[in-house]
């Protein structure tokens, strides 16, 4: 009886551990939680952005610029996952180094700088907006001049 108890404890421990070191993106609980980078609240389910580093630790956005320019000059443990929200599909993250990007007069973004991400090209070619410029994930690094 011991013994199946000190198993269940060791398989309990276990899970406990593999579900406590996974490296993947949290919800974002909007209204709730507030920028890593601002403070402010996050409300935006088009822009919001999430970074996770490679042991797992989550910073969540309000606005893709301030994931951007959180990570000009991170020091901290190196980015594994950089996650954005996509434009057509709120609250819908995806992979920011995959995504197209568009800074455009047209979509308001939190911060202020019209910058919108999409889950492909033909996505963000459906969507009508003034004037903008397009971009892919290492334009959107120089863009910000990240290096």
């Amino acid at each position: 009886m011991k013994n199946k108890i000190i198993v269940q404890l060791f398989l309990a421990f276990i899970v406990l551990f593999t579900f406590s070191c996974s490296k993947g993106p949290e919800p974002i609980n909007y209204g709730e939680d507030a920028c890593d980078f601002c403070r402010m609240s996050i409300v935006d389910q088009q822009h919001a952005a999430q970074l996770v580093t490679e042991k797992g630790k989550n910073y969540k956005y309000d606005a893709i610029e301030c994931m951007m320019n959180d990570y000009k000059d991170w020091t901290k443990v190196r980015p594994e996952l950089f996650l954005v929200n996509d434009y057509l599909n709120p609250g819908k993250l995806i992979d920011a180094k995959k995504a197209q990007f568009l800074i455009s007069v047209s979509i308001p973004s939190p911060m202020g700088e019209f910058l919108s991400a999409f889950g492909s090209k033909e996505e963000l070619e459906e969507v009508p907006f003034e004037k903008g410029k397009t971009m892919n994930w290492l334009e959107l690094q120089k863009h910000f001049e990240i290096k």
